[in-house]
């Protein structure tokens, strides 16, 4: 007896989604077995009396190979389905635990190690991990998105309940074993008469057995992705049994997820596929998917995004042409697919047959020349020699120019990569009521002379103007399915490198279902040319120079890279002499010119300090002033500024590896207080090893002198990175000057007019206006699309009358917003100076970001929006309870959120003393002047004429910190 049994089927009826048959991925599939760390692992091959002699051979050449380890099950004859073959199987075991196989699944080399063990710690009868399915024909693995939250810790399930996903999605399709005492205690059985069986078999195991043990690694790998558009009758029924047996059990709540799961991850990808399938295959897949998505199957659930709406309820009625534009709209989501129709209540719906509400994409705020339109294309044929092109622009209902508006379009093509473009006239563009039709003929033979080395694909690309040369007009690559052009529809080519570079144009759809052009040889010289072009470039001297070429590529990018400048930085260039009053300012690591460096630098030039000074930036210097010296971030260039440079000024922290020269005088300004835990406070420091914590704290030493602006940032951040007393100053923040002037000129002059910056962004005076910032939650390194938790477009149709919302993400993220009515939404992120937008706002909604901190100096609503606070405060760590000394109310879902916002007035009157008394504990040292003390306090004695600062002097650090600390016990606090 076996501690594990592996069932794997060969030569079966009826696909199971999992592996690709045959006997290549039977092979693999057992030698996966008998590759496990578990020795006492066996595989039970059970080959139906259909299996073809290959699977016959390669399964007996297996047996012999491990006969100890390998045996072979022949099923009856009368046994021909993959649920009679696995259930044969399960007959046979005689492991602890069996596990299901598909052909063509592999096991990781620990997998059944892993599962063995959770079993026997946990005592469940069933066991679970991760699996992954082929990706792409490359063969790359990926894994369901949704796996990662499912099995993101291994953990004990008392029952199925506990964690839903594992019903609701397909997790139990493979990658699970069974105790085989609660197989046969329970029946546990595969459904004979239903192809896909194992989409059911996992729901029934898991919901009739007790225990379940979920593990988070990575068990089978290999799993092939279902053929939705042959198998979509069949993964329906199973679908269908898993929901009905749900609400067997009581759970109809389960029934309504596992629809919208199903949804998502079986018709929206075969509605994505339609543009790659031939038009037989779309043909059927359309009537099929007509016959299967009827009677109790809700295809319009509320909860799914509208373009996925659009998408599965086009493919119920069995629409072809309109499950190819749904194909479309979800690819490129800002692109108008269909004839919109505005409805009561200006609600938008996709079209007159399809009457889903798509109001939200945010379509009826553009016009025509604002919107990207999808360009159908339906014809593409030869015509004496001319390209012929026919196609039609979708234009929705409430835009576009009038019927009677006089039309002209330009069909170009462009080549891929360069700047050069030929223009061809389209000969008849008309109206028709919900679109554009357009017809051209191209004569690309003649007109279109590439250079023929590196320009041989040219894209298309139609134009279409309205209302004469100043009318708006619309750009658009025409699009089609990728057999909308025939592969025999060719036209001469005349390169200007002649014949022998290519002599073909042939149009094709690109992978983007694009329309395009490519040239190629079809003629013999030409044929060749290629031929011989290839030899020189692939035969043993040309592969020789290629790899010399690109040894000293890789040798001159190791010349470029960071290690190598930052071993010359610290070897070399730290002994360069220092250059006398140069300084290299910084902000947020070269992303910005703004922050407190921007308020010193500005201070100093307004004093007329005699200070060379020299800005990073990283990756565009767009935003920064003209007239500053500006290096870009890791550049050589950079290096020598910061090598000879006698003061560093940043916010952030310049790049940790790069050593400080001992003549450099290092001013960290700092980016705000802390709420949550910095520097060795937290957790994922804490965690390091030794070596990384050095490094860190050699980082730290690199400062001379660091900004607070409280006795809080004393006991927090200066204790966080273990600075010495006599590095700190007490100034404040410089960048904070802006906010306390802003705040004496509201309340002697009014809040209007506004700053300018209210004009640029067009914002009206008579709204409020409303800044969510939210702070960052990703780990280490830079993050590139953040996922906001208030729904920026809810708000803006409940507010949208009455305030404008800003928007800004944390300078490492991005935020995509959608569509919204103009003046209601506006993103701000990148603005480079945050101080600049705090000056016009009216309420401030954030969570944990430190931008509280500086808001509250301007006494105005602050409201925080934590959803997750009690999970983010525990994960993450805090320095105070949020709740007990927030500056205004904590709203934990969205709904408290608005109903805050509804009654603001109230809310300001009632949060007011906490208001206070916040910024009386966390900004005591802003008064409004801290660019000018620190100026004196840094660079005063070294590039100001006059006496130096002595100790005592009002501009002194120690005298400084003296009297903020004297005020703080008077109670002289904001």
């Amino acid at each position: 007896m076996s501690d594990f049994s592996c069932v794997i089927t060969g030569g079966g009826d009826g696909g199971d989604g999992g592996g690709r048959g045959g006997a290549e991925a039977l092979r693999a599939s057992v030698d996966s077995v008998l590759g496990q760390s578990l020795r006492a692992s066996e595989a039970v091959v059970v080959l139906a009396s259909t299996a073809d002699a290959a699977t016959r051979t390669a399964a007996r050449a297996l047996a012999d190979r491990a006969p100890d380890r390998v045996r072979l099950v022949h099923a009856d004859p009368a046994v021909r389905t993959t649920g009679a073959l696995r259930n044969a199987g399960l007959d046979a075991v005689t492991g602890r635990y069996v596990l299901v196989l598909a052909p063509g699944e592999r096991l990781q080399r620990h997998a059944c190690r892993n599962l063995w063990q959770a079993g026997e710690r946990s005592r469940a009868d069933l066991v679970a991990g991760r699996w992954s399915r082929a990706a792409d024909e490359m063969g790359k693995e990926r894994e369901p998105s949704w796996q990662g939250e499912l099995y993101a810790r291994s953990r004990t399930l008392a029952r199925f309940t506990e964690a839903p996903e594992l019903v609701v999605r397909d997790a139990l399709v493979t990658g699970f074993c069974l105790r085989r005492e609660a197989v046969r205690l329970h029946g546990l059985r595969y459904e004979e008469d239903l192809a896909h069986g194992e989409i059911l078999f996992g729901p029934l195991a898991a919901a009739a057995v007790g225990r379940i043990a979920l593990v988070r690694r990575l068990i089978v790998t290999g799993r092939a992705v279902p053929d939705r558009a042959r198998d979509l009758t069949a993964l329906v029924e199973a679908h269908r049994r898993v929901a009905n047996t749900l609400v067997a059990r009581g759970l109809p709540e389960l029934r309504q997820a596992r629809e919208e799961a199903f949804a998502r991850d079986h018709l929206v990808p075969l509605v994505r596929s339609f543009p790659r399938l031939p038009a037989a295959r779309r043909e059927r897949a359309a009537a099929a998917a007509a016959r299967a998505l009827t009677g109790p199957f809700p295809p319009d659930r509320t909860t799914l995004p509208p373009l996925e709406r659009v998408a599965v309820r086009l493919l119920a009625r069995g629409d072809e042409e309109g499950v190819l534009a749904a194909a479309y709209a979800l690819s490129r989501p800002a692109t108008v697919c269909a004839p919109l129709v505005t409805g009561p209540g200006g609600r938008v719906r996709w079209d007159e047959r399809c009457p889903v509400d798509v109001t939200e994409l945010g379509h009826q705020y553009r016009g025509f020349g604002e919107q990207r339109l999808m360009n159908r294309l339906i014809r593409c044929a030869s015509d004496g020699g001319l390209l012929l092109l026919e196609g039609r622009l979708v234009l929705p209902g409430h835009s576009g120019p009038a019927p009677d508006a006089p039309l002209t379009a330009t069909l170009e093509f462009r080549a891929r990569g360069g700047a050069r473009a030929v223009a061809f006239p389209v000969e008849e563009v008309r109206h028709d009521g919900t679109g554009i039709t357009w017809r051209a003929r191209a004569d690309i033979a003649r007109l279109l002379r590439p250079v023929g080395v590196r320009d041989t694909a040219w894209d298309a690309r139609l134009t279409v103007q309205a209302d004469g040369p100043d009318g708006p007009r619309s750009v658009s690559d025409p699009f089609a399915p990728q057999d909308q052009v025939s592969g025999a529809l060719r036209f001469a080519a005349r390169p200007r490198l002649g014949p022998l570079a290519g002599d073909t144009w042939e149009p094709y759809i690109t992978v983007k279902d694009h329309l395009a052009l490519r040239l190629t040889a079809r003629r013999r010289p030409a044929r060749t040319t290629h031929r011989l072009i290839r030899y020189a470039t692939h035969f043993r001297p040309a592969r020789k120079a290629k790899l010399l070429v690109r040894t000293l590529r890789k040798r001159l990018g190791r010349y470029r890279s960071r290690g190598f400048k930052t071993s010359v930085h610290n070897t070399w260039l730290t002994r360069l002499p220092v250059r006398r009053g140069s300084a290299v300012f910084e902000s947020h690591m070269g992303t910005c010119y703004g922050d407190s460096p921007r308020a010193l630098y500005e201070e100093i030039r307004r004093q007329g300090l005699k200070l060379h000074a020299t800005w990073s930036y990283d990756p565009s210097p767009d935003g920064f002033p003209d007239d500053a010296r500006l290096v870009r971030r890791w550049s050589w260039r950079y290096l020598w500024a910061l090598a000879r440079a006698e003061y560093w000024v940043d916010n952030q922290g310049f790049p940790l590896p790069l050593r400080k020269p001992s003549h450099t005088t290092y001013l960290q300004t700092w980016h705000g207080s802390a709420y949550k835990r910095m520097g060795f406070d937290e957790t994922r420091v804490r965690l390091q090893n030794a070596p990384q914590r050095e490094r860190l704290q050699q980082a730290v030493h690199r400062f001379d002198r660091f900004l607070v602006r409280s006795e809080h940032d004393v006991r927090t951040l200066a204790r966080a990175y273990r600075l010495p007393e006599d590095r700190l100053l007490r100034t404040g923040y410089p960048r904070n000057d802006a906010l306390v002037a802003e705040r004496t000129r509201s309340e002697t002059q009014g809040r209007l007019p506004r700053p300018p910056l209210a004009g640029a962004l067009g914002l009206d005076d008579h709204k409020k206006t409303v800044l969510y910032a939210p702070t960052f939650r990703g780990g280490p390194g830079k993050q590139r699309r953040a996922r906001l938790l208030l729904d920026v477009r809810e708000f803006a149709e409940r507010f949208g009358d009455t305030h404008t919302l800003l928007v800004r993400a944390h300078y490492l993220e991005t935020a995509r917003l959608p569509l919204c009515p103009p003046g209601t939404v506006v993103d701000v992120s990148s603005h480079h100076d945050v101080s600049e937008v705090l000056a016009l706002t009216d309420v401030l909604i954030t969570d944990y970001s430190s931008i509280m901190f500086d808001f509250a100096l301007l006494d105005r609503p602050i409201v925080l929006f934590a959803p997750d606070l009690d999970t983010y405060a525990a994960e993450r760590g805090s320095y105070f309870d949020l709740r007990e000394k927030a500056p205004g109310p904590v709203a934990e879902t969205q709904d408290e959120l608005f109903a805050v916002l509804a009654e603001l007035k109230q809310t300001e009157t009632r949060h007011a003393a906490q208001r206070a008394a916040f910024a009386a504990e966390f900004g005591i040292y802003d008064e409004g002047d801290a660019a000018r003390r620190t100026v004196a306090a840094v660079f005063g004695p070294r590039v100001s004429p006059g006496p130096p600062v002595s100790p005592g002097h009002p501009g002194s650090r120690d005298a400084l910190g003296a009297r903020h600390i004297t005020d703080h016990d008077r109670g002289a606090g904001r």
